[in-house]
C-alpha cells in the first residue's frame, strides 16, 4: 500500500497547530506535540568540558543530541562551543531536569530555552518609540528613507529641500510606510563623513517638519550622539545607528531621550569597511557583537522591548557573506529583539543581477521577501510602495492571509 509520505515543511507553530487541528487531534494534546514538531539547533559558547559532557547525556536521555568537540571523550575540561540538538519540548524537558546537575547546567539549558522561545515567537512584542508604539510580528513594518544627504549611493538624496523631503514622505505614508528614516550623511563605502552642525542643519528642519506632519513613527540616522538627542528633541522617535551605539555617549542619549534604537553591525568604518572584509565566523560574529550592544544599552538604561537589531547587510560584508545573512537571518531573533534589515538597492544585488542601482527594484523585493521569510520585523527601503506590496504578500504566506472584514 502507498502511504504517500512526505515530510512536512511548516516553519511555525501556527501552521503546525493548524496541522494537527486538521488531523484530528485531541485539543489538549496539540500544543505539546506542535512544540516537538521542529528542530532547534542552539549553539552554546563557552561550555566546560565537563558540562558539556553533562549535557550530551541529558540531552541523549531526552531523545535529543548534543554535538562536542572531540576531546570532551578525553576528559578535557576547556570551555568551547557546543550545539544542542532537539526540539521546543526537549529544551524545557532539559531546564527541568538541569536544576538538579552540577557544572552550570541550569543557566546553560535557561539560556538554550530563552533562545528558542524568542526564535520561534511569531509575534506579541511592542516597540516603544518615545510614546509611540509599534507592534512586532503581526505583519512586517517598512521604513522608507528620507535621504536629505546630497551624496547617496543610490542617487535619491534630496539635500536641501525641505518640501521635496515632506511630498516624499507623504507618498510612502500613504503607501503604507510605519517609519519614516531621515538622514544627513552618506554611510556609502569610502565615505569621509561630515560634520555635527552640517549634519543637523541637513536633517533637524526635516524630522521636525515630519513629525508635525504624519503619524508615522520619524526615525533619525545618525551615529552622533549630539544628532540623535536634538533630533529626538525634534520629534524622532527611534535612532537609527549604523554604528551600533558605539560612540560615546550614545547609548545614554537613546535612554534619556525615550526613543527606541535600532541597532546594526558594521564591521570597520564606511570609509574601509568594503576594503576587505573576514569573518572567521560571519553569524557567530555578528550575533557576539549584537549581544554585546544589546548589554551596554541595556546598563545605560535603554530596555530590551526599546532595541532593534540589524545585521548590517552590505556594511563590511562580501557579497557571499551577505546572502548567507539573508538565508540565516532568523538567528538573530535569539537577542530577544526585533530584527531589521536593509537590502535596499545595495551593490550585491548590482553583482549579482549585474545591474546599476536604478534597476535594482527586483533584486530588491526578492530579498526583501526572503528576509522577511526568515524572520525580519522591519525592512528598509526606497521604494516603498512597490516594497510594501512585497512585504504584504509575503506575510500572507509565512504568517497567514487574514481576510478583510
Amino acid at each position: 500500500m502507498d502511504h504517500r509520505a512526505r515530510v512536512l515543511d511548516i516553519r511555525s507553530a501556527s501552521g503546525m497547530l493548524a496541522e494537527m487541528a486538521e488531523l484530528g487531534v485531541h485539543t489538549d494534546a496539540t500544543q505539546w506535540l506542535a512544540a516537538k514538531a521542529r528542530l532547534h539547533p542552539v549553539r552554546l559558547e563557552a561550555v566546560s568540558g565537563p558540562a558539556a559532557a553533562l549535557l550530551k547525556q541529558e540531552m541523549l536521555a531526552l531523545g535529543g543530541d548534543c554535538a562536542v568537540h572531540r576531546r570532551v571523550a578525553d576528559f578535557d575540561a576547556d570551555p568551547r562551543p557546543v550545539i544542542l540538538l532537539g526540539d521546543q519540548r526537549t529544551y524545557e524537558r532539559l531546564l527541568a531536569r538541569a536544576a538538579l546537575q552540577p557544572h552550570g547546567l541550569e543557566a546553560l539549558a535557561l539560556e538554550a530555552i530563552e533562545a528558542v522561545l524568542a526564535c520561534v515567537s511569531g509575534g506579541g512584542r511592542e516597540l516603544d518609540c518615545a510614546g509611540t508604539t509599534l507592534q512586532l510580528g503581526p505583519r512586517t513594518l517598512v521604513m522608507g528613507i528620507v535621504n536629505v544627504a546630497p551624496d547617496s549611493f543610490s542617487g535619491d538624496g534630496i539635500a536641501g529641500d525641505l518640501d521635496a523631503a515632506v511630498e516624499q514622505a507623504r507618498g510612502f505614508v500613504e503607501a503604507g510606510c510605519d517609519i519614516l528614516d531621515v538622514g544627513g550623511e552618506s554611510t556609502r563605502p569610502g565615505n569621509e563623513g561630515v560634520s555635527v552642525d552640517e549634519e543637523l542643519e541637513r536633517v533637524l528642519p526635516v524630522v521636525e517638519a515630519l513629525a508635525d506632519e504624519f503619524d508615522a513613527v520619524v526615525s533619525i540616522d545618525t551615529s552622533k550622539p549630539e544628532v540623535a538627542e536634538l533630533a529626538a528633541a525634534m520629534g524622532a522617535g527611534l535612532i537609527n545607528d549604523v554604528n551600533g551605539l558605539r560612540a560615546p555617549g550614545m547609548a545614554e542619549v537613546v535612554a534619556a531621550t525615550g526613543a527606541a534604537a535600532c541597532v546594526m553591525h558594521m564591521q570597520g568604518s564606511p570609509r574601509d569597511m568594503q576594503q576587505a572584509p573576514v569573518y572567521e565566523d560571519l553569524m557567530g560574529e555578528i550575533f557576539d557583537f549584537l549581544a554585546e550592544r544589546i548589554e551596554v544599552a541595556e546598563e545605560a538604561g535603554v530596555a530590551r522591548e526599546r532595541l532593534l537589531v540589524d545585521p548590517g547587510f552590505g556594511f563590511g560584508k562580501t557579497v557571499a557573506h551577505n546572502l548567507t545573512i539573508l538565508r540565516r537571518l532568523r538567528e538573530l531573533r535569539s537577542l530577544g529583539c526585533g530584527v531589521a534589515i536593509g537590502t535596499s538597492r545595495k551593490s550585491t544585488i548590482g553583482t549579482v543581477l549585474d545591474a546599476p542601482a536604478e534597476e535594482r527594484l527586483m533584486g530588491t523585493a526578492a530579498t526583501c521577501a526572503v528576509a522577511i521569510a526568515n524572520g525580519a520585523d522591519v525592512i528598509r527601503v526606497h521604494d516603498v510602495a512597490e516594497m510594501a506590496q512585497v512585504a504584504e504578500m509575503t506575510d500572507a504566506i509565512v504568517r497567514g492571509w487574514r481576510e478583510a472584514p
